[in-house]
């Protein structure tokens, strides 16, 4: 049951999934404030957040800018909170959300400003696919933002090892990141650690 409701963390489904959204949507907003702090957003910038969850850093994006905010979920229930989430922006034509994998994303080439991604690059971060679509759909000159709750120390375990198994997901440190995103072809890259050394946020650019 316990493990049920933790897989949800990965693809949210059902009565538990919803719980979890909830509590996602709260229970990280902590982290999204203390991101943003290191990404520039232009006035009528264009930004697609992948991995959307339960919209609200869509709905936080959208008080930022001008432009057109995106989201993109492989969870259909995801894509349906998000959407009843920024429902008033959805209506004003400012929005769009897409059910879809970040392995294929369903926008056009050159179309995005930036791209976000809020505790979900675990998962495919390492994956090439990805990050070529993540690129494909970035300006030239564009930026990746990637913010975590969780990070590893270089040379040590991942912290959460027992849940981060259960998720198959991957923890990344520092260098893991720079090595990452460089080999995929994104120049600039920068890791910022919170004080506690706990919270990430990486930016990097599309040449």
């Amino acid at each position: 049951m316990l493990k049920e409701f933790i897989l949800n963390a990965r693809k949210p489904s059902g009565i538990g999934g919803s719980i979890m959204l909830w509590a996602m949507n709260f229970g990280h907003a902590h982290l999204a404030k203390w991101g943003l702090t290191y990404l520039e957003v232009e006035p009528d910038d264009c930004i697609l957040d992948v991995g959307c969850g339960g919209g609200a850093n869509i709905k936080r994006l959208l008080q930022i800018t001008s432009g057109n905010v995106c989201g993109l979920d492989y969870s259909a229930l995801c894509v349906e909170k998000s959407r009843k989430y920024n429902a008033k922006a959805i209506a004003e034509k400012r929005c769009e959300i897409k059910e879809g994998n970040v392995s294929n994303i369903p926008f056009d080439d050159n179309l995005f400003d930036i791209v976000t991604a809020f505790e979900t690059a675990y998962f495919w971060l390492d994956s090439k696919d990805s990050l070529k679509e993540i690129l494909r759909v970035m300006k030239d000159g564009g930026t990746f933002f990637i913010c975590n709750e969780v990070v590893r120390e270089e040379g040590k375990e991942p912290p959460l090892k027992s849940v981060v198994n259960m998720l198959d997901a991957k923890i990344f440190s520092p260098n893991d990141y720079r090595n990452v995103l460089s080999e995929a072809g994104f120049v600039d890259v920068e890791v910022n650690l919170s004080k506690n050394k706990k919270l990430v946020c990486i930016t990097a650019q599309k040449p």
